[in-house]
């Protein structure tokens, strides 16, 4: 018996702009269900239709619908959205974070990464805390699929939204193979000194605001006093919100301190890449997360990491010792002089890194995702 095929269309607006999480989602599921799942007719709508095109060459371009530049752009879901629902008449309509009021006869599927606003209020601004709690409970209660990104996610959103959390389905971020550098550890170290001057160092990928907690990394960094043994610290990721006590710190930096610890605001996939698998270890330091990507990231590059155990990261028990507990600044500061001077064993690192590889991986959420859609 040949299976229906089914109309979907994506609002994709999130990869319209800077490389983060949700951007990951899209791209790791909808590359997954684009290769295995032919039946699926998938629509996305954008702002650029060219940077999405480059995303999923696979995609005719009339399946690309460009989105009006509005502000704010909240303001899509009211008119823009619903007529492109109307006019296409869609089997179901996948959003992150927002649903439209109206739909259209369309069954409408949201995904909701994470409520930390709500359980860390003290690290997002009142307006942000309020509007997103008010729009995000709504459109997840009013959902015909609700989604989500972890186990602790699940059970944050459904205590905060009064959902029954067997009507939340977790779709596990995925994390994708590295980029083939060709290269050794050696020629990719010249690599990272060559374009960035840097060599020898520990690593934390992460946007900058105060929950990501980079503070607590920089201050066991300056006590250890690595710098006096030429390891640098390197942070990549850009300022999402303004960190004062943060950039108190690091106004107070002697010269010769600035001179090994390194802000990069994003790097191309491939240099990433690079600096996970040479640096000495990748540190995690954040409070609050929905899932926490980069320590898998940078595990299956065979990077030694510490990950903070707290909320979706607790569930990364196989990194073992090398969790601690972010608001433990003695803690991190031994783990760090520990791994630097006893560096886990390569087998270790392998083993680690084909479990995260089996555990998290876009077939597994791509087959739930379908299954939801064919049973719905």
């Amino acid at each position: 018996m040949q299976t229906k095929t089914l109309k979907l269309f994506v609002d994709a607006h999130p990869m319209d702009n800077e490389y983060q999480g949700v951007y990951t989602f899209i791209k790791g599921l909808y590359s997954a269900l684009l290769q295995d799942y032919p039946q699926l007719d998938i629509y996305f709508g954008t702002t650029y239709p060219e940077k999405l095109q480059r995303i999923f060459p696979q995609v005719k371009s009339d399946h690309i619908l460009q989105y009006r530049k509005v502000q704010p752009a909240v303001l899509r879901y009211l008119t823009e959205i619903p007529q492109l629902m109307d006019k296409y008449r869609f089997d179901f309509a996948h959003f992150h974070y927002i649903i439209p009021p109206r739909r259209h006869g369309c069954r409408c599927i949201v995904t909701l990464y994470d409520v930390v606003f709500n359980d860390y209020a003290k690290y997002f601004p009142l307006l942000y805390r309020k509007s997103r709690h008010i729009l995000f409970g709504e459109s997840v209660k009013s959902a015909d699929i609700k989604t989500t990104i972890s186990d602790y996610s699940r059970g944050r959103i459904a205590e905060h939204y009064n959902i029954d959390p067997q009507n939340i389905h977790v779709l596990p971020i995925g994390v994708d193979t590295p980029v083939n550098l060709n290269g050794k550890q050696n020629d990719l170290s010249q690599l990272i000194y060559t374009k960035y001057g840097i060599n020898n160092f520990i690593l934390c990928v992460s946007r900058v605001e105060p929950r990501k907690n980079h503070e607590l990394l920089l201050k066991s960094y300056l006590e250890l006093g690595l710098y006096k043994r030429q390891i640098s610290l390197v942070f990549i990721g850009k300022k999402s919100i303004a960190v004062k006590s943060l950039r108190a710190l690091v106004e107070n930096l002697s010269a010769n301190q600035k001179k090994y610890i390194h802000w990069i605001d994003q790097v191309a996939n491939e240099d990433l890449s690079a600096f996970y698998s040479t640096c000495r270890i990748f540190v995690y330091p954040s409070i609050a997360e929905g899932f926490g990507m980069p320590p898998l990231e940078a595990a299956i590059h065979g990077a030694p990491v510490l990950c903070s155990s707290a909320t979706a990261m607790q569930d990364f028990d196989f990194f073992e010792t090398g969790l601690f507990n972010p608001a433990n600044g003695e803690e991190l500061t031994r783990k760090i002089e520990t791994m630097l001077t006893n560096p886990p064993g390569r087998d270790f690192l392998d083993q680690l890194a084909k479990k995260i590889r089996a555990t998290y991986n876009w077939q597994q959420s791509s087959k739930a995702f379908y299954n939801l859609l064919v049973s719905t």
